[in-house]
């Protein structure tokens, strides 16, 4: 027996929903700031790792952490400001544009949506219907929408771009650096590699977790090339230290 129209339930767009309004952009800030903080673990734990393998001194390994830490988030916090600037200069043109042309020519413009939506498979009736009452709600919406997939209430700030990245890579230099001198001078170096590589596999497993890949794949690459990395660093800073030493 067919379902009365009373008879189905109401269903609502949750938050946690993969379409809910606004999710994309906060799964994407969320990825942003994980992997900068893993920018800041790796880079920093770089940089201490390399001085730690020249001198014992605490003096050079926190001025040097210090100076990668400051450089690396300025660093940071400018190229996504660029970036950010340059989508959403981008974005607002495109919208611009797709206001003008509304003004211009509505019926071409409504005749390119509902053609838009006839491409996607429905009828050419009910592509027209649903172009003339999207229209009707918000003209504009509905083309930036369809024609640019872009949300005009969701345009990107390039400052709190530039602040998120800073502020993550900062959270993740910290790790390294803390962990390079709490401990005794024996100890730095291996306590700094344990730490490192505990934060990039937590560092991994939540990336993968928000992109929904495969966790184990993520940590393990991840923590590979960290200590990869690291032991580079190190060999790098026995080496040059005590040659220019």
């Amino acid at each position: 027996m067919a379902a009365s129209e009373g008879d189905w339930p109401e269903v609502g767009l949750q938050d946690d929903e993969p379409h809910a309004p606004g999710r994309v952009s906060r799964l994407n800030w969320l990825r942003a700031g994980v992997l900068g903080a893993n920018d800041g673990i790796v880079s920093v734990a770089g940089i201490v790792v390399g001085v730690a393998g020249a001198t014992s001194a605490k003096g050079p390994i926190f001025t040097a952490g210090l100076a990668g830490l400051v450089a690396g988030a300025v660093s940071m916090a400018l190229g996504e400001y660029v970036s950010v600037s340059s989508q959403r200069d981008s974005d607002l043109a495109a919208q611009a544009q797709e206001k003008h042309e509304l003004e211009t020519d509505p019926d071409g413009e409504l005749a390119e949506l509902a053609a838009i939506y006839e491409a996607k498979g429905m009828s050419a009736a009910t592509a027209r219907t649903a172009a003339q009452e999207l229209t009707a709600h918000d003209v504009l919406a509905a083309h930036v929408d369809a024609e640019l997939n872009l949300d005009p209430d969701d345009i990107a700030s390039p400052w709190q771009a530039a602040a998120a990245s800073a502020l993550s890579f900062t959270l993740g230099a910290l790790l390294p650096l803390i962990a390079i001198l709490l401990p005794p001078r024996g100890l730095r170096v291996p306590v700094t590699v344990v730490a490192v590589l505990i934060a990039l596999g937590a560092a991994g497993a939540s990336s993968a977790r928000i992109g929904g890949g495969s966790v184990r794949r993520a940590v393990l690459r991840i923590v590979v090339g960290g200590a990869a990395g690291l032991a580079f660093t190190y060999a790098v800073g026995r080496l040059f230290g005590t040659a220019i030493g």
